[in-house]
């Protein structure tokens, strides 16, 4: 007696266990003279890389982008200001005389001098950037607040006041005796200090007869003729009657403007020629793997222009553009102060996912329901009429925290654009060859695939960003 299938002799159909005949063929069995509907390899990482879709892309034939400004700084204003290239920080030596012991100084090498010796520091929310007894120097605030605390008439803290962008402290202890720090500072936000080591400004010192003799005789500087933009003025005469004497005038420009140039991303796709030769039907197995490979760098690449230290749109925000929200996560209030700063025609915010979210929930928490807008034929949501774009590669802290950017766009509007260069040799997409390398003693074909691009900011109020913005529940 069988308890198995049997066979009967001539294979015409199957004996199920408990004799009941099979009456057609299996579809385990038809699936092997079948071909399977199936669908091109699939890949998790492709995002919807908006960045790359609102940026005008501007041709860099030289590989080198020039951004052309006017001369920007203001004097007599009693503030310090600095410029910023990708990540690094400086402070212009013209503004070192802001600082009253310098006031007034001319000496133009001296004062570049000052300024290639400060030491830049980056810091987070809760640090002790001075702490009360220490050795005191120059200390410059880029970008951030610090509290400043010491101890009052009964040994309590006492809390002294705060410093933020462009306030300094412990300029009294350059020149004089050595000093230490009174009052302890500590950061309420992230941000950016420059400090001047006592050593460092003795040195300069001793080489210098001129500061010598400036510090013997302090006097005060003229405030140059400014905009309120901090541009070099452009002198005009408008309103007048007759014949008066109109004021001669030029336009002045940064001496150093910065150049981009552009970035690349590359990688060497290989396939074996077997591959490439037997099992091209019914998708061609270059295409795929080179589609792929083509998706994986302009992910590579929307992150580097978001990220690079370079010329990564976070770490190319002015620092007058920099804002905190209020209590932490995304108020209503907070976006309109994001938007203040980009108050000129804003085009998008760029911000991760989970920020749009958290965005969401304060706006539903106080009642209010952002629109929605039309954008390249999608609805996304928008604040004040500006669409709000989600960004993955903004990146989400350890903390919880992330950052929101505004823009406005486009190179006739001094916005902020995305760099390529079109017409290269073995061109896929604009600003992307696949190039072959050519088949080696294994049968393997190489190809390499290149991505060049990069992301300019003309003006420094094109682009602006809310940080440390709580995103948890």
């Amino acid at each position: 007696m069988t308890t198995a299938t049997e066979r009967n002799s001539g294979g015409e159909g199957e004996v199920e266990a408990g004799g009941a005949a099979q009456l057609s063929l299996a579809t385990a069995a038809a699936r092997n003279l079948a071909t399977t509907t199936k669908t091109p390899p699939q890949m998790q990482g492709i995002s919807s890389r908006w960045l790359l879709k609102v940026l005008p892309w501007v041709q860099v034939s030289g590989g080198t982008f020039r951004v052309n400004r006017r001369l920007s700084h203001t004097l007599g204003d009693g503030r310090v200001e600095f410029t910023s290239t990708g990540s690094e920080v400086r402070v212009i030596p013209a503004e070192l005389t802001e600082i009253p012991l310098l006031r007034g100084y001319e000496d133009r090498a001296v004062l570049e001098s000052l300024a290639s010796r400060c030491t830049q520091r980056d810091f987070g929310p809760g640090e002790t950037v001075a702490e009360a007894g220490s050795p005191a120097g120059l200390l410059l605030v880029a970008h951030g607040k610090l509290r400043r605390t010491g101890r009052g008439r009964y040994d309590e803290e006492t809390a002294l006041g705060i410093l933020a962008d462009g306030d300094f402290a412990g300029a009294e202890s350059l020149g004089g005796t050595p000093a230490t720090w009174d009052s302890t500072l500590t950061s309420l936000t992230s941000g950016t200090v420059l400090t001047l080591d006592r050593s460092a400004f003795d040195e300069i010192l001793a080489g210098s007869d001129s500061l010598r003799a400036h510090l013997e005789s302090v006097r005060r500087a003229i405030p140059a003729s400014r905009t309120e933009h901090g541009e070099a003025a452009i002198e005009l005469a408008s309103g007048h009657e007759g014949e008066p004497e109109l004021p001669g005038t030029f336009v002045d420009y940064e001496l150093s403007p910065r150049e981009f140039e552009l970035s690349v991303a590359q990688t060497v796709l290989r396939v074996h020629t077997r591959v490439a030769d037997l099992y091209n039907h019914p998708m061609n197995q270059l295409e795929e793997q080179l589609r792929l490979t083509v998706e994986a760098l302009r992910e590579r690449q929307e992150h580097e222009m978001v990220n690079n230290r370079e010329f990564g749109l976070l770490h190319n925000v002015d620092m007058k553009h920099r804002v905190h929200t209020r209590s932490g996560p995304p108020t209503p209030d907070d976006l309109d102060e994001l938007l203040a700063t980009v108050w000129k025609d804003p085009s998008v915010i760029l911000a991760h996912p989970k920020a749009i979210a958290a965005i969401g929930r304060e706006c539903s928490s106080r009642g209010v329901y952002p629109q929605h807008t039309d954008f390249e034929g999608q609805s996304v949501p928008s604040w004040r009429g500006v669409p709000i774009l989600p960004c993955n590669k903004i990146p989400v802290t350890k903390s919880g925290t992330s950052s929101l950017l505004a823009m406005r766009t486009g190179e006739k509007t001094q916005g902020v654009v995305g760099l390529h260069q079109t017409g290269i040799p073995d061109e896929y997409s604009p600003g992307l060859s696949v190039r072959f390398m050519g088949i080696n003693e294994k049968a393997v074909m190489s190809y390499l695939v290149s991505a060049y691009y990069s992301a300019a900011v003309l003006v420094p109020d094109a682009l602006g960003i809310l940080e440390d913005v709580e995103i948890g529940h």
